[in-house]
């Protein structure tokens, strides 16, 4: 008798074929291998971790950090939502063999949706010790909520869409088409940074630099001093994690940067999606665990956990999700291609134990 196979996907645990022709198990019986198709378990997961090539230089291993993937929780695969459900339209009801849910997960759940963009968000903002959210839109205009009611109490309009908007102490800096907008609230100046090629997409600040899409500026000088170059297609989102910089692009990566001895990045980790990835954030769970939003360009919004990349959930959209944001007491928000802000919320009874 000729020994079956075992099934590689089934062994990575996300086989998802009916009957399966190859063996769903250790292999020693003589079973059909269909059984046991729907039992999601990895025998021997492999560790995700964030190193570098045995072949690198030692003297920078200092700056790695060995994350592996949490061995006793894998989630089962996720269902597919309705898109007839999503637009509002599905005529079955509870009948509908797919997911009527705006997300799939038992850790967060929907708590308001704030209406009032025209076209798509493109950014969502929430300055620290302010009792205002900011959004921006494809339509040109930034909008401020208040946080208690959800309702927009003000609109700024610009001459163009807006690309991003992001802010650091008393700066707001919104990316505009072939330039930067900086404002500073303390002073009450402002002035335009030019060199950007096309939309800013992108934007994030720490110690003094400024990350545009690839471009990092020094705000003292206000001169360019490095060009991230490893992405392959445009750079969609930035994020600073600890001593870590996150970067997001269409080429469907998501690259983990770490600085050098001699102060130059270095990518230590990539994470690969199915699609393009459109937006970054991190935020943090109702039990502290660290969490990272990751905005696919297949309407959806994936969420791992920080810093495995361990699944915790999925967000469904009408259209793309490009603006992503976290607040204060396990609140997050999203915004999509259709103008919708959504606020979601962590479960206080739910959600991972691990600490980062």
């Amino acid at each position: 008798m000729v020994k079956k196979e075992i099934c590689k996907y089934w062994q990575k645990g996300c086989c998802n074929r009916h009957l399966c022709p190859f063996l769903h198990g250790d292999g020693d019986g003589d079973g059909d291998g269909g059984e046991g198709r729907n039992v999601n378990v990895n025998p021997k997961p492999k560790p995700n971790v964030w190193v570098r090539d045995k072949e690198e230089k030692k003297e920078t291993q200092s700056m790695c950090m060995v994350w592996r993937r949490n061995e006793e929780k894998e989630m089962e695969r996720c269902p597919c939502p309705c898109k007839y459900f999503l637009v509002g339209k599905c005529k079955y009801g509870d009948r509908c063999r797919y997911l009527h849910a705006w997300s799939w997960s038992t850790d967060f759940s929907l708590l308001a949706p704030l209406h009032g963009h025209h076209k798509a968000i493109t950014a969502i903002l929430l300055p620290s010790a302010s009792d205002e959210l900011i959004s921006s839109s494809e339509d040109g205009t930034l909008k401020f909520w208040n946080c208690h009611t959800g309702e927009c109490i003000s609109t700024r309009n610009f001459d163009s869409e807006i690309g991003c908007i992001m802010s650091d102490g008393p700066w707001l800096f919104v990316g505009l088409r072939n330039s930067i907008k900086v404002y500073n609230f303390e002073n009450n100046t402002q002035f335009t940074l030019l060199g950007p090629a096309g939309l800013v997409y992108a934007l994030a600040a720490h110690h003094d630099m400024l990350f545009a899409g690839t471009q990092a500026w020094d705000l003292t000088t206000l001169e360019c001093v490095h060009t991230l170059s490893d992405h392959t297609d445009a750079v969609m989102s930035l994020l600073f994690w600890g001593q870590f910089l996150l970067s997001c692009s269409l080429d469907k990566t998501v690259k983990v940067w770490a600085k050098k001895d001699n102060g130059a990045l270095e990518v230590i980790y990539t994470h690969t999606e199915e699609h393009g990835v459109l937006a970054l954030q991190g935020t943090i769970d109702a039990t502290g665990q660290s969490v990272l939003c990751c905005s696919v360009n297949d309407h959806t919004v994936r969420l791992y956990n920080l810093p495995s990349f361990e699944r915790r959930g999925r967000i469904f959209a009408k259209k793309e999700v490009r603006a992503l944001q976290t607040g204060p007491s396990a609140l997050f928000f999203t915004g999509d291609g259709t103008g919708d802000l959504k606020v979601w919320k962590w479960s206080t009874d739910k959600g991972c134990n691990m600490q980062c």
